[in-house]
C-alpha cells in the first residue's frame, strides 16, 4: 500500500476507534478531511514537537472542532505529549482529549474549538499577529503561516463572512481556509439551507480560491503550494465524502455525530485492508510523521541561529524581542488627573491607552468603527490595513469577528490587542468573550457607554443586564472604574493579567476625578472611599460620585454611610477574608448601587442587603432627566436607603 494512503487510513481508524470505544463523538469528518490533513502534516505543516511553542511555528486550528479525533490522531502520530492512552481516553473524564479541543499549545491545540465559525474568526485573529510581527522584526523572524480547517458549518455562521472580509481588506496572505466540502449537515444534505457559491464569496471578498477533490492528495498538495506563493488570503475548497471509506454510511448525516458501529468499522476495515487490532499504528506510519517533523526541527533550529545572530548584532534589539515575547511590568502610577476635575472614563482611558503605547510595543487594537466614540486611536501610528507595522485596526462594524480576531492575536503571543464598541453590543461577541475565558487568553476587551446615561440613544443602545452576564462567566474579570484615576489603575490591571480575558467598561459621560487618600485600590477589586460606621454603600463606575454624594446627604440625618468603591468583583473576590471584611465591615449592613441589573448584587451585600439598579431596560432621554426617573439622584438614594435602614 502507498505510504501516503496509509496514513491516511490510519488517520481514518484512529478516529474511528477513538469515537466508537467513547461510544460519543464525530467520526464523519476526521474520515473525510483524513486525506487533506495528511499532505498538510507531512508535506507543508512546520511545526516542532520538540519545542512546540517556538515564536515562528505554524499555526494549526481545527475550527470544525468536533472532528477533535483528526487533531488528537495527528498530534498522536506527530509526537506530540499526546499518548495512545490518551487517544483511548477520547472523551473522558480528566482526559486531555475532550470532546472538542482545548487550548493546549505544548500538545500543540493553538486554541479551543467547538463554537463554528470561532475557529476562522480566530485563525484571522493568528495571521494578523503574523502580519504585523513579520512587519516589525523582519521575514527572518516572524515567516509563518496560519492554516485552517472549516466545514460547511463555520462558514454558514456569520462570524465567517466578517472575518473573512476583514482577512480579504488585509491581505492576509499567510491565512490558508481548507475547506471540508462534504454537503453534509447534521439534519441532512447542506441543501435543505446552503446553496451558495462559497469560492465566489471568498473571492469577492478579495480571497485566493480554489477547488479540487479533497482524496486527491496530489491535487491538495499542488493546491496548497499555490496558495502559499499568493499575496492573498486562500481558501481551497475540498468535495470529500463525509465518513470516506465506511460501507453504508458514507456520504450519510449519520456519521456526523454518531459512532459508526462495529459492523461497520469491520467493513471500512477490510475494505481498507487493515488488519491491526484497535489503536495498533504501523511502524512506517510513525517513520513518517518522525520524517515530517525532523523537517519542523530543523526550521526552528534554523530560526534560533538567525534570531540569536539578529539579537547579538545589535544589544537594542534584545530588548525589543523581549519586549514583546517577555514583556516587563508597566507602571502606570506616574499618570495623573486633576482632582475636583471632569472627566469621562472613555477619555481617560484614550489618555491611558496612548501613555501605554509609548511604553510597551505590544500594545495593539482598535474599534468596530467607533474609535472616535470609544477614544481607541493609538496616535502617530498608521493602521494595519496601510502598514502592517501599524497598530491601529480598523476592524470596520464586525463585532462577531473582532471579538475572535482580538483572542488569535492573544493567543499567537507577542502582542497584547484590544478590541472596543459599545457595552450594550458585547452581546454581539458573547461567543469569542466566553471562548476567551475558556482558553484563558490574555485579551483586553474596552467597552464604553456603559449605562443608561448614555442618554437619548435610547433602550437599544443603554446596558442594563450585560455587567450581570459578563461576571457571571468564569475566568472574565469585569473592571468598571470610577473615575479617570480608576480608570488608569483598571488598564495597570488588564496589562498585569495575563492569565484571562479583561473587560474595561467605560462611562459616555463625563464623571469627577474622586479624591483618595492612597492609591492602587482597583488592583485589589474595591477599597474604602469614605468612613462610615453605621452601614455600607457599594457602588461601581459613575455610580461611585453619586454613592459619595448620598453619603455626605445622609450624614446630615445621622447615618455614618461608609462607601466602597468596587470596580472588579473578580479581584476582590480573590483578595483574603481578612482584607474583605476589612472593607466591607463583618456586622455593617450593606446596599449596593449601580445603574443596571441588581441580579448577582446578593453576592456582596447578602440575603438582606438593599440592591439599588434597574432591572427594566431604559428609556430615551438626557441623563439628568433618566436620573430623576430611575432614583438616581443623591436625595433618591438618600431616601431609600433610610427607609431600608428604619425597617431593619
Amino acid at each position: 500500500m502507498n505510504i501516503d494512503q496509509l496514513v491516511a487510513d490510519t488517520i481514518r481508524i484512529l478516529s474511528m476507534d477513538g469515537v466508537q470505544r467513547a461510544n460519543s463523538g464525530h467520526p464523519g469528518m476526521p474520515m473525510g478531511m483524513a486525506d487533506i490533513a495528511e499532505v498538510l502534516w507531512t508535506r507543508h505543516l512546520l511545526v516542532d514537537p520538540t519545542d512546540p511553542t517556538w515564536s515562528d511555528r505554524d499555526r494549526f486550528v481545527l475550527s470544525n472542532g468536533h472532528g477533535s479525533m483528526l487533531l488528537y490522531s495527528l498530534l498522536h502520530l506527530s509526537g506530540f505529549p499526546l499518548t495512545m492512552d490518551d487517544l483511548k481516553s477520547f472523551r473522558q473524564w480528566g482526559s486531555v482529549t475532550p470532546g472538542h479541543p482545548e487550548r493546549d499549545p505544548v500538545r500543540g491545540i493553538e486554541m479551543t474549538t467547538g463554537p463554528l465559525g470561532q475557529g476562522f474568526g480566530t485563525a484571522v485573529g493568528m495571521a494578523m499577529a503574523e502580519a504585523h510581527l513579520r512587519a516589525v522584526f523582519g521575514p527572518d523572524l516572524i515567516d509563518h503561516h496560519t492554516y485552517v480547517f472549516v466545514g460547511d458549518g463555520d462558514l454558514m455562521e456569520g462570524i465567517s463572512s466578517e472575518a473573512a472580509s476583514l482577512a480579504g481588506r488585509l491581505g492576509l496572505a499567510k491565512l490558508v481556509c481548507l475547506y471540508d466540502d462534504n454537503h453534509i449537515s447534521i439534519e441532512g444534505d447542506t441543501d435543505l439551507a446552503f446553496r451558495e457559491d462559497v469560492p465566489g464569496r471568498f473571492a469577492a471578498l478579495g480571497w485566493h480560491v480554489a477547488a479540487v477533490d479533497g482524496h486527491d492528495r496530489s491535487a491538495v498538495d499542488e493546491a496548497i503550494t499555490v496558495a502559499k506563493a499568493d499575496p492573498r488570503p486562500s481558501l481551497i475548497a475540498c468535495r470529500t465524502h463525509i465518513a470516506y471509506g465506511a460501507p453504508t454510511k458514507q456520504d450519510s448525516a449519520d456519521s456526523h455525530g454518531s459512532p459508526l458501529g462495529e459492523a461497520e468499522i469491520a467493513g471500512a476495515k477490510k475494505a481498507m485492508g487493515w488488519d491491526l487490532p484497535p489503536f495498533e499504528v504501523p511502524a512506517e506510519v510513525y517513520g513518517l510523521f518522525r520524517e515530517a517533523m525532523a523537517r519542523g526541527t530543523e526550521a526552528r533550529r534554523a530560526w534560533e541561529g538567525r534570531r540569536d545572530a539578529w539579537l547579538a548584532s545589535d544589544p537594542a534589539r534584545a530588548s525589543q524581542w523581549a519586549a514583546h515575547w517577555d514583556p516587563p511590568p508597566i507602571d502606570l502610577s506616574d499618570i495623573r488627573f486633576e482632582r475636583g476635575s471632569k472627566m469621562a472614563t472613555r477619555k481617560a482611558s484614550g489618555v491611558v491607552i496612548n501613555a501605554l503605547a509609548s511604553r510597551t510595543p505590544t500594545l495593539i487594537g482598535g474599534s468596530a468603527d467607533l474609535a472616535p466614540s470609544t477614544n481607541t486611536m493609538i496616535r502617530d501610528s498608521p493602521g494595519i490595513q496601510d502598514d502592517p507595522a501599524g497598530r491601529n485596526i480598523h476592524f470596520g462594524v464586525r463585532e462577531h469577528a473582532m471579538g475572535a480576531a482580538v483572542n488569535g492575536m492573544a493567543v499567537h503571543g507577542g502582542l497584547r490587542p484590544f478590541g472596543a464598541t459599545f457595552f450594550v453590543f458585547n452581546d454581539y461577541m458573547r461567543p469569542a468573550t466566553r471562548l476567551a475565558a475558556l482558553m484563558e487568553a490574555p485579551s483586553i476587551f474596552v467597552y464604553t457607554h456603559d449605562s443608561v446615561f448614555l442618554g437619548e440613544d435610547g433602550p437599544t443602545h443603554q446596558p442594563i443586564e450585560q455587567l450581570a452576564s459578563l461576571r457571571a462567566m468564569p475566568g472574565m474579570w469585569v473592571i468598571r472604574p470610577a473615575d479617570a484615576t480608576e480608570t488608569a489603575e483598571a488598564w495597570a490591571l488588564a496589562m498585569a493579567r495575563t492569565e484571562g480575558p479583561t473587560c474595561i467598561v467605560l462611562t459616555r459621560q463625563d464623571l469627577p476625578v474622586l479624591e483618595r487618600s492612597t492609591g492602587g485600590g482597583v488592583m485589589r477589586g474595591g477599597y474604602v472611599l469614605r468612613s462610615g460606621d453605621d452601614a455600607v454603600l457599594v457602588a461601581t463606575g459613575s455610580e461611585v460620585a453619586l454613592a459619595l454624594e448620598t453619603a455626605e446627604l445622609i450624614g446630615k440625618r445621622g447615618v455614618g454611610l461608609r462607601v466602597v468603591s468596587l470596580p472588579c468583583w473578580e479581584a476582590f473576590f480573590a483578595q483574603d477574608d481578612a482584607y474583605r471584611a476589612l472593607v466591607l465591615g463583618e456586622d455593617l449592613p450593606r446596599a449596593s448601587l449601580e445603574a443596571a441589573a441588581t441580579f448577582g448584587w446578593e453576592r456582596v451585600v447578602g440575603g438582606d442587603g438593599l440592591m439599588i439598579g434597574i432591572d427594566r431596560f431604559g428609556a430615551s432621554a438626557p441623563a439628568a432627566r433618566l436620573a430623576e426617573e430611575f432614583g438616581f439622584t443623591p436625595a433618591a438614594v438618600a431616601d431609600r436607603i433610610t427607609r431600608w435602614l428604619a425597617r431593619r
